[in-house]
């Protein structure tokens, strides 16, 4: 009798079929970022202003690619395997996305805008099973109420963030490689993981677009429902008993938007529009080149997901603790050298 030994060949294949949604994404999205440009170039261009980080004139709205590519590949291979991605979710990210698309081509009012978000993360954060808790002490309608909120600044965080050629890029790309390797390991819910894998793909066919100088910017279309998916990933993260890996992960943006937020609002500067202020903004202002930003913000979110690989594997409050501080400090470091000038 012949006894089956799973060898290295076996490993090697169970790998590759890991990554076979990103590489499908990265070429779905690639394709339709290609084939759209003309009628973002005629619809949807984004003419420079005095915040823009652009020179030219660049046509936006790329991120239909991203979001279709995303939703096609995590969906199908959801239901060819055992997982499923929760249906309030791919709707919800569609309506952000008609949302932004309609933003990109005639601006909506903030409020009209702020309403629709809030629509579109109730309806995922109210129909998640009661059982997913962050902080059980807490009622379930208070920390229900708090995630709404939180959602609602991440997407639009994600949003106010994507200004400068693959900053959402340096970004996404760590976040959504550290939730597909964590959903890899079990350490995340096979749905999340496969949707952050589709995604870390999109986004990677969507790059060689948006490399300096950008041929295409992804546009509200694809900035707020990338937000949306990208905080029900790292919800998940949480509600599977992982909350410091989830802010780790992030930390880079919920600083720079959350700092700038509060600083423009004690300042009594409107802070609902556009600006040039965030950290990453000041320091192309203050002589940083745009590769040499993304690529010290990329830097950074390898540091911050192996903190959280950290976190997550070490079952330690102590290193928790630690690894929170590092990645509290790594974020510092970054933030306080975009804010000065570089010397001469």
């Amino acid at each position: 009798m012949t006894t089956f030994v799973a060898g290295p060949d076996l490993a090697t294949g169970l790998v590759l079929l890991a990554l076979l949604p990103a590489v499908l994404a990265a070429l779905i999205s690639a394709c339709i970022t290609w084939l759209s440009m003309p009628l973002l170039q005629r619809y949807a261009l984004a003419r420079p202003n005095a915040r823009s980080s652009h020179k030219i004139p660049t046509p936006q709205g790329a991120g239909i690619a991203v979001i279709a590519a995303t939703l096609l590949v995590a969906a199908a291979w959801a239901a060819w395997t055992t997982g499923a991605i929760p249906l309030p979710l791919i709707g919800s990210a569609l309506v952000i996305a008609l949302v932004g698309l309609v933003d990109d081509i005639r601006p909506l009012p903030v409020l009209v805008r702020l309403v629709l978000q809030a629509a579109a993360v109730a309806a995922v954060v109210f129909t998640a099973p009661e059982s997913a808790r962050i902080v059980p002490a807490l009622p379930l309608a208070l920390e229900r109420g708090l995630i709404l909120l939180a959602g609602i600044w991440f997407v639009n965080l994600v949003n106010f963030m994507d200004g400068l050629d693959l900053m959402t890029v340096a970004e996404v790309v760590p976040v959504t490689a550290a939730l597909g390797l964590l959903g890899w390991f079990g350490e995340l819910s096979s749905s999340a993981g496969l949707l952050a894998t589709a995604l870390c793909g999109a986004m990677l066919g969507f790059a060689p677009f948006n490399r300096p100088s950008a041929r295409v910017f992804l546009g509200d279309v694809g900035s707020l429902p990338i937000g949306l998916l990208l905080g029900w990933c790292l919800l998940e993260l949480a509600w599977h008993g992982h909350p410091a890996a989830a802010l780790l992960l992030p930390a880079y943006y919920l600083a720079d938007s959350t700092i700038t937020l509060f600083r423009r609002i004690i300042r009594r500067e409107p802070f609902w529009a556009a600006h040039r202020t965030h950290f990453y903004q000041r320091a192309t202002d203050h002589g940083f080149t745009v590769p040499r930003v993304i690529g010290e913000v990329f830097a950074l979110n390898l540091v911050l997901a192996f903190l959280a690989f950290v976190t997550v594997r070490a079952g330690s409050t102590a290193i928790t603790i630690l690894s929170l501080l590092a990645g509290a400090i790594a974020v510092a470091v970054v933030l306080r050298r975009f804010s000065r000038p570089q010397a001469s």
